[in-house]
Parts: structure tokens; C-alpha cells; sequence
């Protein structure tokens, strides 16, 4: 694998383990005959011919935000993808041959998204990719994975707007996604909202694409539960981009049909740190409930918002909703994660990415062969019914290996694949204490 040093600047630890992703490390115990190539270990330089593997495994690209704003969740993203390719081939690897892997940094950007994807295909040729964040402005990040047959899977995309485009048959089944859609989110947070006996609330959204599909989606659920949203008919939408919130804040806390036990906000980061903030400079939040409707991590957004004069953290007190992990797999997971990387929680989308890696693998198995177009028809008859359930990726390998049907049973849920590419997940209700720790107080799990 190639990499461009100055795309990702990892510290030592990453470095050692990307290589460790190609290189196959001492510690993954391969077998007497697994291939290693002399590009990994000097040695080998004058053993016969005959020991070199001629034809490439399966090569996967990863799209990854490693810095600026997503990099909290990036970071850890990236670190889950070579304990997977590890375990793989440690087993085995994929048709007989060790799997590669190839990382690259959007700096949480969309346009360099695009020339990383560009570049994974053209420059180092990879066979799928994992891409991690797109937002309903940049579809045309999937759009380069289509046109190059390239399969790519999203742990991290939410947008709603996503599932139209596949229903229009953009994607063309090339594109799915292993976390829930903020569709589902509107209605885990409306189901949540009625569960605390909030009957009356207010919105108030970025006005982006996402922002919008959202205060839709969670008008209906609520509403279909009994609820009032106060605003509904003077949708209080604000600019990502202002540096004046306070109308926006005014208008969420004190909308014109009456008070509300709770705002539900849907925000993007920057500009949403900009409104809490304006919320508690204002005195606005007073006794009313806060609850966030974020796809990215809350501690990104705590940090931004930031403290008062006396060190509490404005946040606190504010309850949201991430994607979760209820997966068959997910005890074994969280047990390998700890082990590998000393740390007990992974964060958000990590055990999604973990799925997105495992599907593509297990597909490519399927299908006998790294095109495109195979491992695209493989996905769903791999991660939906009816078939074997295995939670291990190396038995899933060894029975689709067989000629066997399984059904992958992942850490962050059934993965069972829509003919949209979509998943229904479970949700994490958390909330924000005095100190600025964020724990998850509930989980919400939803059904098609």
C-alpha cells in the first residue's frame, strides 16, 4: 500500500498501525504458508518466484475525516479498519489472498473527499471503499464510486436525502449505508420526546437539505404520537454561516404558539455551537429541555460550545440522540477494541465502520473475485436473511467459502441492507452533567 505522508500526519502509533494493516503483523499468527511479500520483509528478497502471490487480493479504500472538524470520530474510525483486516488474514484473507488497505484524510471537507475517492481508484486501484461522511450537498462523492463500479458503504452518512437519491437509482446499487438514516433519528427522538412527557415542542434546524428532511421527518412522527410542535407553520430554519443567531434563538425558545416543554435542534457544528451559546448568553434556555439531534459526535459539539465564567459546561443539562451499537457481534467487538487499543469505548460510527469493512470482505468472498459489479450483488444476499447467522467474520468467510447462505449479524446491529442500501439501527439517548461528561441514560431500537 502507498500512502502519501503528508495527507494523513499520524503519529507514530497509526503509522505502525496502517503498516500493520498490509504488512501482517508477527502478532495476527499467520499460518506456515500465508503469503508475505519481500516488499514486507527484506529477507525474502532471494526466495524463489514461486513464494510471490501474482494476482492482487482485495484492495479496499477508506475516505476518513483524520483532522478538522469530525477527526473526534474519524480518528477512532480509522483505527478500527486494520483490527479487522488483521483478523481476516490471520484466517485467510479473502478468495485465498491477503486484503490491503488504503486510507486517506478528507480533513472533514467534502471537495477533498472527492479527490481522495478519485485518487484510491485511479492512483491505487482499490476494488471498494468505505467513505465515511457525506452530506446531502455533495452526493457526487458516491456519484465517482458509481461510475467506476466501485461498491462503497458510509458508516458515518445520515442524510436522509441519500435514501431518494437510491430510490431514483442513482447509485445503482453500488452505494448502502450501515448507520440509521436521520429519518429514523426523527423518529427515535419523537418516540423519546413522547416517552418524557413532552407534548409541545419547538424546532429549530440548520437550513441545509439534512437539517430540513430532519424538522419534516420528526413534525410527522411526533405529531402521529399525539405531539404539537409550536412552529410548525413558521419553521425557524437558520444559516450555518451567520454570525447573528439571536432571532433564531428568540423564535426556538419563545415561538409564537406557546411555550414549549422542550426545543429539538437539529444543528450542524459550528453554527449550532454559535446558537447554544447565543441560547445562554440570551438567558433563553432557562427551564426548557434542549434536545440535539446531531449525526456527529457530541463531544465535538461540547467542546465547541464551551463553558461559563465559573467552569460549567453550557451544555449540560441537554439530552441527544446518536447512532448506537445492539449488534450480536458487538460483545466481542468492544472486547477485541479494548484489548487492541486500551480504550473501553469506541465512540460513535466506530462499530458501524467495523460492519462496513466486514459486508465488503464478506461480499467479495461471495462473489469469488475484487470486480465491482460481483461484490455489489453479493451485499444484501451476504448481510440479509435468510442464510447462517455468524457474528465472526472468519466463520462467515469459511461458510460463504462452502457455497453456504449467511446472514452477517454485525456489532452495530442486523445490518440487514433495504433495497435503498439502508439499515434500521438503535439509538443512544445521552445526556450532558455539570463536569461535561456525556452518558447514555437510554437506548431506543427501532423496527421496519
Amino acid at each position: 500500500m502507498t500512502e502519501h505522508a503528508n495527507r494523513i500526519p499520524r503519529p507514530p502509533k497509526l503509522i505502525a498501525i496502517f503498516l500493520a494493516a498490509i504488512a501482517l503483523l508477527e502478532a495476527c499468527q499467520l499460518p506456515e504458508n500465508a503469503f508475505i511479500s519481500s516488499e514486507d520483509d527484506p529477507t525474502l528478497e532471494d526466495e524463489p518466484p514461486a513464494v510471490v502471490e501474482v494476482e492482487q487480493g482485495l484492495k479496499i479504500g477508506a475516505v476518513l475525516p483524520y483532522t478538522g472538524a469530525f477527526a473526534r470520530s474519524g480518528q477512532s474510525m480509522i483505527e478500527v479498519l486494520p483490527l479487522l483486516v488483521d483478523q481476516v488474514n490471520a484466517c485467510g484473507g479473502v478468495n485465498g489472498k491477503s486484503v490491503s488497505l488504503v486510507v486517506e484524510d478528507d480533513q472533514s471537507q467534502p471537495q477533498l473527499a472527492a479527490s481522495a475517492l478519485s485518487k484510491l481508484i485511479d492512483v491505487d486501484q482499490v476494488d471498494a471503499a468505505i467513505v465515511g461522511f457525506v452530506n446531502s450537498s455533495s452526493p457526487e462523492i458516491i456519484d465517482i464510486a458509481v461510475q467506476n463500479q466501485i461498491p462503497a458503504i458510509s458508516p458515518g452518512t445520515t442524510s436522509p436525502v441519500f435514501t431518494e437519491h437510491a430510490r431514483q437509482a442513482r447509485f445503482n446499487g453500488f452505494w448502502a449505508r450501515t448507520a440509521p438514516s436521520d429519518a429514523h433519528r426523527a423518529a427515535a427522538l419523537a418516540k423519546m420526546a413522547i416517552d418524557r412527557r413532552y407534548r409541545t415542542v419547538s424546532l429549530v434546524v440548520a437550513d441545509t437539505d439534512d437539517g430540513i428532511s430532519f424538522e419534516q421527518a420528526f413534525i410527522a412522527h411526533f405529531e402521529k404520537l399525539g405531539g404539537t410542535v409550536l412552529d410548525k407553520d413558521f419553521p425557524n430554519r437558520y444559516d450555518p454561516q451567520a454570525t447573528f443567531l439571536n432571532t433564531a434563538v428568540l423564535n426556538a425558545f419563545y415561538p409564537y404558539g406557546g411555550t414549549p416543554d422542550a426545543v429539538i435542534a437539529a444543528l450542524d457544528l459550528e453554527g449550532g455551537a454559535l446558537l447554544l451559546r447565543t441560547a445562554h448568553n440570551l438567558g433563553a434556555t432557562g427551564g426548557t429541555q434542549i434536545v440535539l439531534a446531531n449525526s456527529f459526535q457530541p463531544r465535538s459539539l461540547l467542546e465547541q460550545v464551551g463553558v461559563t465564567f465559573d467552569g460549567k459546561y453550557i451544555m449540560a443539562g441537554s439530552i441527544g440522540a446518536s447512532p448506537g451499537a445492539s449488534g450480536l457481534a458487538l460483545d466481542n467487538f468492544m472486547t477485541l477494541w479494548k484489548q487492541r487499543e486500551g480504550r473501553s469505548n469506541p465512540g460513535v460510527f466506530v462499530p458501524h465502520t467495523w460492519d462496513a469493512l466486514a459486508l465488503l470482505m464478506l461480499s467479495a468472498q461471495a462473489a469469488g473475485s475484487t470486480d465491482g459489479a460481483a461484490i455489489r450483488d453479493q451485499m444484501r444476499l451476504v448481510a440479509n436473511p435468510p442464510g447462517i447467522e455468524v457474528t465472526n467474520i472468519c466463520t462467515g468467510l469459511k461458510l460463504v467459502e462452502s457455497g453456504q447462505d449467511i446472514d452477517y449479524q454485525g456489532a452495530s446491529g442486523s445490518v440487514n441492507l433495504d433495497e435503498n442500501g439502508d439499515v434500521v439501527g438503535s439509538y443512544d439517548i445521552w445526556s450532558v452533567n455539570d463536569q461535561g461528561k456525556i452518558e447514555v441514560i437510554n437506548q431506543i431500537r427501532l423496527e421496519r
